[in-house]
């Protein structure tokens, strides 16, 4: 399978880098790696041969303010004969979430983001003159293929510049819930302009990765849906850059599922949520979430793959939920046409 670029990993610089290669078609996504235990959907992954492969966050548990601790976690999941097949063959982009952080449920409030970003960068192979070691958050963007069939991968941090969340009697997916204040924030005053720059640039398919889940409602669990106000402004900014073809990637919840919202937003917004790699869901059972395609949810280990035939305004998009055995568990199609603002 063609790799994207030559080098083992490339970095997201925030230069929103593009390479205008031939065109992706296959673009595969996931989350949660324990990394002391084994992980054998590597090989049914490397098997699936990505051209690009999405790290979603928690991509190891280090949950340390201990940096020493954290970089032995990540020379674990460095040596993994499968994961160092998936760097030499694919394309790897990377974000964080609280476990890979350094804190769980973390945001603003912990002490060692700073360090914690360092060793993040130096395990994903960030150069020394990349504009992540130069800026506090690991966000960043890339844009790949010819003009007329572009994608755009734009990963966000939801952790770095986190307001703390409102907490209230435990619900089956956690304590969280709702607040409007808005003097909350998810991404912080400079990821947010950033990101506005980023959606006026020119693309045909936008991935947005997200370490938490955006669309579904809040049940307790860490989500957007916890500061409303930052999920509609996150809407509003598609509408107001008028971003066409936006999908939503998540991770976290350590199960799989689809959502969509149609709720003052420009057109349908997809939350496609891959999780665990390497863990199933002790429960089983998954939060309230009204905002879910259908009933289907998957809890065992499990992968994301994103198929894109370009046919110019027929253009389709794929994406499935593969298990540890490579078969398809959840699937969804989306014609292009359908990810363009309302007239």
């Amino acid at each position: 399978m063609r790799k994207i670029a030559t080098s083992l990993v490339i970095a997201l610089t925030g230069l929103s880098s593009v390479h205008a290669e031939e065109p992706v078609s296959k673009i595969l996504f996931g989350s949660c790696i324990k990394q002391a235990n084994p992980i054998p959907i590597f090989d049914t992954i490397n098997q699936h041969q990505a051209e690009i492969f999405l790290f979603l966050g928690d991509n190891i548990y280090a949950d340390t303010d201990d940096m020493a601790v954290m970089r032995e976690k990540y020379e674990i999941l460095g040596a993994i004969p499968g994961f160092q097949r998936l760097q030499k063959s694919a394309t790897i982009l990377a974000t964080w979430d609280d476990h890979d952080y350094g804190l769980n449920d973390g945001g603003a409030d912990f002490a060692k983001r700073k360090e914690a970003q360092k060793e993040f960068l130096d395990f994903w192979g960030d150069p020394e003159d990349s504009q992540r070691r130069k800026r506090e958050g690991v966000y960043g963007s890339e844009i790949f293929g010819p003009e007329g069939q572009r994608v755009q991968i734009i990963l966000l941090d939801t952790r770095y510049f986190r307001s703390p969340l409102k907490k209230g009697d435990k619900r089956l997916g956690g304590s969280y819930y709702p607040d409007t204040n808005p003097d909350l924030t998810m991404l912080g005053e400079k990821q947010w302009k950033w990101l506005e720059t980023e959606l006026q640039k020119p693309a045909e398919i936008r991935l947005i990765g997200s370490g938490i889940q955006v669309v579904p409602e809040a049940a307790g669990q860490e989500t957007w849906s916890n500061l409303p106000t930052e999920r509609q402004k996150l809407f509003d900014l598609i509408a107001k850059t008028k971003a066409n073809g936006v999908i939503l990637l998540s991770g976290d919840r350590h199960w799989s599922e689809y959502s969509r919202t149609t709720e003052n937003t420009p057109y349908p917004i997809y939350d496609f949520t891959s999780s665990s790699l390497n863990q199933a869901h002790p429960r089983g059972t998954p939060t309230k979430n009204r905002f879910r395609i259908s009933d289907k949810t998957y809890h065992r280990e499990n992968f994301g793959e994103i198929k894109i035939q370009w046919a110019d305004e027929n253009t389709r998009i794929e994406i499935r939920i593969r298990d540890l055995r490579g078969n398809a568990r959840i699937s969804h199609s989306i014609r292009l046409p359908e990810l363009s603002p309302r007239k």
